[in-house]
């Protein structure tokens, strides 16, 4: 077992030490934090990079150049080990929003001069003391449809900025209880079991209800990406996302 104290630190001090940054300072700011053949995997249009320098150029100068005075909205921070390798390596966990003021075109664009939330999450993998690789994603398409070009039909779901967990408890800067780690990994696990039965059952969609109250609560909430959507309740994630999914 592992209180994961001092990755949970280094990714913290990390996320600090880029808050302070602007476009030519965030290859240097990065540098102390991670390894220098750091492994980043970002999405489209910003793909694969190696090394804090290659990772700055393509995707946080371009940022901060664009969006100044640049802010993380965590919602989530957590760490743990990795159980697809075994529970081998160590990863630290932010989800939540950057929120800054879109004043310059980012990747074609156009800046609206006002605030602009963008959803993310962010993966980091800790050895010795240094970041080795990250996965991070974007919800690009939510700076999009707030600079008036939304490319999606109406989507099924409510289009809402996410808040974070209602108890408040999401972010986990220090020590936890390892059984409850334990405990939530096992509830996880047999929610993509069951999701992945309810895939095989040739049982009608009208069982599906009562398939995901297994393992979900009725209070529930969805929260998709920009073109789906988040629904509220087992019976409205089926009608407004679950069955259209589906078809």
């Amino acid at each position: 077992m592992s209180d994961f104290q001092s990755a949970k630190d280094l990714v913290h001090n990390m996320h600090l030490a880029l808050g302070a940054a602007d476009r030519d300072s965030a290859a240097r700011v990065l540098a102390p934090f991670v390894s220098p053949d750091w492994h980043w995997r970002g999405m489209h249009p910003f793909h694969e990079r190696r090394g804090p320098q290659a990772v700055a150029e393509v995707f946080w100068a371009p940022l901060l150049s664009a969006m100044p005075r640049l802010q993380r909205r965590p919602d989530i921070f957590l760490a743990g080990f990795n159980e697809m390798d075994g529970f081998k390596s160590i990863w630290v966990t932010q989800m939540g929003h950057f929120m800054g003021l879109f004043d310059k075109p980012w990747l074609g664009i156009p800046p609206t001069g006002r605030i602009v939330m963008m959803r993310f999450v962010e993966f980091n993998r800790v050895e010795h003391g240094r970041v080795t690789e990250t996965a991070m994603f974007f919800d690009i398409p939510q700076v999009m449809i707030q600079a008036g070009q939304n490319p999606f039909p109406p989507q099924t779901g409510a289009h809402l900025i996410q808040p974070g967990p209602m108890t408040h408890e999401g972010l986990m800067y220090g020590p936890q209880n390892p059984s409850t780690g334990v405990a939530t990994l096992a509830a996880i696990n047999r929610m993509l079991g069951g999701m992945k039965e309810r895939r095989d059952d040739p049982t009608p969609a009208v069982d599906y209800h009562t398939h995901l109250a297994r393992t979900w609560h009725d209070d529930m909430i969805w929260w998709g990406p920009c073109g789906i959507g988040a629904t509220f309740t087992i019976e409205r994630y089926q009608e407004q996302h679950g069955a259209p999914f589906r078809d």
